[in-house]
This record gives C-alpha cells, sequence and structure tokens, in this order.
C-alpha cells in the first residue's frame, strides 16, 4: 500500500462534511498518518439550468492522534442565489482504523462524524461510514458507503394545517410526525478510479450519492447521483511541508441533482 501513500493522502483533504449535500463534499480516504496536521480550506458550487445554485466555503484542521485515530475539526459557509455567504455550520469527523496494515490489499476505517448547523431548527446530524481503499496496479480505488442521522428536528412549522386535522382524529399524530422527521436516517455512497500518471499527478473519476431513507429508498428521480473527472495534484516544499490541491466536475444524472457541481480544494500540510 505504499505505492498509493502520496494518492491517498491528497484523497483524504477535506474529506467532505458530515452531511451528504454539501457542494464541497469529496470522496474521503481511510488512510491515517499518526503526527500529520493539515489546514484545508474547500470550495463548491451546484447549479441547474433553472438558475439555482448553491455554494459552500469549508475550512478545517485535522491531526492524526495515533496509528489508528485521525480527528478534524470544521467550519462550513454557505450561500444561496442572491444571498451572501453566510456561516452554516459547524463539524467534527473520526476516522478510525480497522485495516491499516500496508501489506494488506485493502484499508478500512470507520468514519464517525456530528455536525451542528447555524439553524437550530434543524437540529443535529451525525454520520457513521464504512471508508475503503484498495489499489490495482496504477489505479487506485475507493468506495464508501455512508448513514446520516437527523435528530432533534423542529418539525412544528412542517404541516401545521394537516396536523391539526389529524390531531382530530389522532391526538397523538402530532407527536409521531415529530418523531418521524427526528429519525431521519439517510444512505448515501461515494466512490471514485484514479490513475497514478506520476508522483505528483493523478486523475479519475468520482461517483457520489443519496438514496433516501435507508429502509425506504427513494424513487429513481428523486435520489441524488454524480458522476465526473477529478485531477488532483501535490507540489512538496524543502522543508517537507506539502500542497496538495485537487479539482472535480460532477455532472448530475437524475432529476433531483443539480445539473453540476464544481469542487477545488487546497490542503497543507505540516
Amino acid at each position: 500500500m505504499k505505492k498509493k501513500h502520496l494518492l491517498a493522502t491528497i484523497a483524504w483533504a477535506f474529506a467532505g462534511s458530515a452531511a451528504f449535500a454539501s457542494p464541497a463534499d469529496d470522496v474521503m480516504a481511510p488512510d491515517i498518518e499518526k503526527g500529520e496536521r493539515e489546514f484545508e480550506v474547500a470550495y463548491g458550487t451546484d447549479r441547474s439550468d433553472a438558475g439555482k445554485y448553491e455554494s459552500a466555503l469549508a475550512l478545517s484542521f485535522g491531526a492524526g492522534i495515533s496509528e489508528r485515530w485521525a480527528t478534524e475539526l470544521g467550519v462550513e459557509f454557505e450561500r444561496a442565489r442572491g444571498e451572501h455567504m453566510k456561516y452554516g455550520g459547524i463539524e467534527w469527523e473520526n476516522r478510525l482504523g480497522l485495516i491499516i496494515d500496508e501489506d494488506a490489499p485493502v484499508a478500512l476505517s470507520l468514519l464517525v462524524g456530528f455536525e451542528r448547523p447555524r439553524e437550530r431548527a434543524e437540529g443535529w446530524s451525525s454520520t457513521l461510514g464504512l471508508l475503503s481503499e484498495t489499489t490495482v496496479g496504477r489505479f487506485l480505488v475507493n468506495a464508501n458507503l455512508l448513514v446520516e442521522r437527523n435528530w432533534d428536528v423542529d418539525a412544528e412549522d412542517e404541516g401545521d394545517e394537516g396536523e391539526e386535522e389529524d390531531e382530530d382524529h389522532d391526538p397523538g399524530a402530532a407527536d409521531r410526525a415529530d418523531d418521524d422527521a427526528e429519525a431521519r436516517t439517510t444512505l448515501g455512497y461515494q466512490w471514485q478510479v484514479l490513475y497514478r500518471h506520476s508522483h505528483r499527478i493523478y486523475y479519475g473519476v468520482q461517483g457520489m450519492g443519496e438514496m433516501g431513507q435507508w429502509d425506504d429508498w427513494a424513487e429513481r428521480d428523486e435520489q441524488e447521483h454524480r458522476i465526473g473527472p477529478a485531477l488532483f495534484g501535490r507540489i512538496k516544499h524543502a522543508g517537507g511541508q506539502r500542497l496538495n490541491y485537487t479539482a472535480g466536475l460532477l455532472f448530475g444524472v437524475t432529476d433531483a441533482t443539480p445539473d453540476y457541481t464544481l469542487r477545488l480544494k487546497l490542503e497543507y500540510e505540516l
């Protein structure tokens, strides 16, 4: 697995926010390097033919605490069409190494993340995932499965009129509606296939998406699926510091997905 160490480090970078929907999300890698410190900035924008777009800017700091634990704390800013960039939320992400042997055919880590949006009515969200990575010749393959759960969501403003009618027939309807909102658990995925062109430049294709409720997937056109090319690069300084950069352009393949997502990211390693 030493052959893929450079690309794995680049692919980690911001590693995406814990929430699936951010335009700044990236494919996460399972690698953990003890003692490594990283400052990262990621920017992404979604656009559609209807003129709707959303942008996100994410800033974070990460560190390899031990050989099996890496942690990262980040803050995200967001902007919708016609609005200014504003604070969107804070997130804390941890990767716990399950298979870390460099000679093993597959690297595997457990992702545990938490996010608190700026809008308190949106409650909290947590993400639990399996991050995997393997190499085939000069190709590196990542495949991740993610489960995101929202809780403490304020559902008072959602469907008040309908709830009042339901309460006439069933006094517990409103409480059950609140429970449903708090208990939403969403299934998502990420993958990428990258080719090591040289020690400094890598390119390939990425994909990510969300199927909806984990035990009751949404209709095909209501799911979100994106796919597109990505480029990775690295500049190494004499003092041992490294500057990694990533650029990706993902295209939506369903009606519920933005037509395209452009992502840019810089990572400074110490």
